[in-house]
């Protein structure tokens, strides 16, 4: 038995939901915005995980669930509690359950997609970027700063620049410009990520297990996820990469405790690789939708345990 979790219309848990039934793979879907209709007992014997979930009418123990697959996003946003006082009965009872369940996911002896112990390397980014190293990539020369004229010293030494968060919260990447200086003494306040421009096509290597599907990404766009913003239209297709990075990519994923990750990847004009981040719980509809990659599929048969 398979545990599902997450709200069934998020695209990458559709995917893999289609999937489980194409495959015939029993399962039992957590719709998270249902948080009040599951109960959840866990405990520990003798290094044992036993307990039950109650989903409804219906009970499960959780020694028999074999995979757990997590889209869960933070519950204290979901719309339930747009009207709900602070503290109220709901919002404990939704904290409580959640608590349980992250507590199961990362003591369940199963296949689990991914624990929250390995998702933890990305809550920053330059500390990621030490153990990306380690695996044999490159990686841009970065800058953390608060300090207006180390930008302007970096600019200098690079001639072109990308700025980010250093927190694992999504921004957009963009391209350091005129406008932007003008505005820098407002970094005092908070310290931003900045990095020399790679020049060179975007890769999107999605790992599971070890499988590799990597998907080549043209666009003009400093950050192709927003090109749409300029108007633009992004190119996605599926492409190969050299044996070599594709066991550097399934080798990072593995140190980093993750069964399934996004590995962010440039590769420029004469070969280098440079690895920006690992991404722990990747939306990766975006790329099977665009560019027609079965990873939904692979996903659902590393849970289901078919080789």
């Amino acid at each position: 038995m398979i545990f599902l979790c997450g709200i069934p219309s998020e695209p990458s848990l559709g995917l893999v939901i289609e999937q489980m039934q194409e495959l015939g793979l029993p399962y039992v879907l957590f719709n998270q915005r249902r948080f009040a209709e599951l109960e959840i007992e866990l405990e520990v014997i003798q290094d044992r995980v036993l307990g039950w979930l109650h989903l409804g009418y219906a009970g499960y123990r959780l020694e028999h669930f074999a995979g757990i697959y997590t889209r869960l996003m933070d519950h204290s946003l979901l719309p339930e509690f747009e009207k709900e006082a602070p503290g109220s009965l709901l919002r404990l009872h939704c904290r409580a359950v959640h608590d349980v369940l992250w507590r199961w996911f990362e003591l369940a002896p199963g296949r689990v997609v991914n624990r929250m112990a390995a998702v933890g390397s990305n809550l920053s980014k330059p500390y990621q970027a030490q153990i990306i190293r380690r695996y044999g990539f490159a990686t841009p020369d970065t800058l953390v700063t608060n300090d207006p004229q180390l930008v302007r010293d970096f600019l200098a030494q690079h001639g072109r620049l990308i700025f980010k968060s250093v927190s694992y919260i999504r921004s957009i990447v963009s391209t350091v410009e005129a406008k932007d200086l003008a505005r820098l003494g407002h970094i005092r306040w908070c310290p931003v990520q900045f990095q020399e421009y790679v020049e060179g096509t975007n890769v999107r290597v999605h790992v599971v297990d070890r499988q590799v599907f990597a998907t080549a990404i043209r666009s003009s766009a400093t950050d192709y996820r927003y090109a749409h913003l300029d108007g633009e239209e992004e190119e996605l297709e599926p492409t190969e990469i050299s044996a070599e990075t594709a066991e550097r990519c399934i080798a990072l994923s593995k140190a980093l405790g993750l069964d399934f990750a996004g590995v962010d990847l440039k590769i420029t004009p004469d070969g280098r690789v440079f690895c920006f981040e690992v991404n722990p719980c990747p939306a990766f509809s975006y790329y099977e939708l665009r560019a027609g990659q079965p990873i939904a599929r692979a996903v659902a048969r590393f849970l289901g345990g078919i080789d």
